[in-house]
């Protein structure tokens, strides 16, 4: 049984706003994956039951013509979470498995870390300690080793790390750990003319060199947080440099300002996991008109990990109560799905 994470001091809000988007890999270093399934079942991943049976009678309702619910292609828009909906977020967020390390492999850099926090904590493994730091704290790390660079400079940095890092508990490539019923759901959203975005409280230059190779998302329908950037002209060359300033977050209430800033649309279907996709599910649900919301709730801890209302990284709490309230489809692990990741 996975052992539950400590951080528990620590807002998924000011995480993100410490974590302030990691530029990232290629897709030269991601895999192809076939979506789908030759057997003509475009969900084999997903079991029989309820949850599925409400994604596919809400497509139906809204792609037939004739159908009382039916919505022009131009209007299908559906928007997914990223960080546990997606992909894996335990023990601890991708990004901030990035940024422990960067200060690991900056120390030699910074012989004064040693003794200062909560630099210490970190190069001493003790993350007791680096939890009582706070948003404060992951704030301190991340400004220290992220700022100060071009984004250019930064994405090579980043996209290294994901070449050698590993998950603690898969021992596979981050990148190889998206739920594979996922993918298939977005793959069939597209394939009756749904355009798909990725709508994550996560980094935007962290998700969009990998979103479209990963989930088939294109970098343009990414939105995330981001922090400020600087245009600069260096010895001819023109440069984006990177400054240790939030520029915007994309979590909770901030996912429907990101919406219609950037798409400019109301979804009809949105997909989260957990408290800070409330705000997104709402806003997507209770407008009125054929709308479809979806929960991903984590149940399944031999496969991935089961958790819900106590932990730090993606908890379901007020969303979960929502659900029930709202009639959104919640999506148990363990049973609704036949495996988890593309491997298993």
């Amino acid at each position: 049984m996975p052992k539950p994470c400590i951080f528990s001091g620590i807002s998924r809000r000011g995480l993100i706003g410490a974590l302030t988007l990691l530029p990232a890999l290629s897709e030269s270093l991601l895999p192809s994956r076939a979506q789908g399934a030759a057997s003509g079942d475009p969900l084999p991943s997903w079991n029989g039951g309820a949850a599925k049976r409400s994604i596919t009678n809400f497509v139906d309702r809204v792609t037939r013509e004739g159908s009382a619910d039916f919505v022009p292609a131009a209007a299908r828009i559906a928007t997914f979470d990223n960080d546990g909906t997606l992909w894996v977020e335990h023990p601890v967020y991708a990004q901030m498995a990035f940024a422990l390390d960067r200060v690991k492999a900056l120390a030699p850099l910074h012989p004064e870390w040693k003794d200062k926090q909560p630099f210490k904590a970190v190069l001493e493994g003790d993350m007791k300690t680096l939890a009582a730091s706070g948003e404060h704290g992951m704030a301190e790390l991340v400004m220290a080793t992220h700022a100060g660079m071009t984004t250019e400079e930064f994405e090579k940095i980043v996209r290294d790390w994901f070449v050698t890092a590993r998950h603690p508990r898969f021992k596979r490539p981050y990148i190889e750990l998206s739920y594979q019923p996922m993918i298939e759901l977005l793959a069939y959203l597209r394939a009756n003319g749904f355009k798909t975005y990725i709508v994550s409280g996560g980094g935007i230059e962290f998700m969009r060199p990998i979103s479209e190779r990963v989930y088939g998302v294109p970098p343009e329908q990414v939105i995330g947080s981001s922090i400020k950037t600087r245009f600069e002209m260096r010895d001819g060359r023109p440069e984006l440099l990177r400054l240790p300033e939030v520029n915007f977050i994309n979590d909770k209430g901030g996912k429907p300002v990101g919406i219609n800033e950037f798409i400019g649309r109301r979804p009809i279907a949105a997909f989260g996991n957990s408290d800070g996709d409330l705000e997104m599910l709402q806003w997507t649900t209770l407008a009125g008109g054929v709308s479809l919301g979806l929960i991903v709730h984590h149940t399944d801890a031999v496969r991935e990990y089961a958790y819900d209302r106590d932990t730090s990284f993606g908890r379901l709490d007020k969303a979960l109560d929502a659900a029930a309230i709202n009639k959104w489809t919640v999506v148990d692990m363990k049973d609704d799905w036949n495996r988890v990741f593309a491997f298993q």
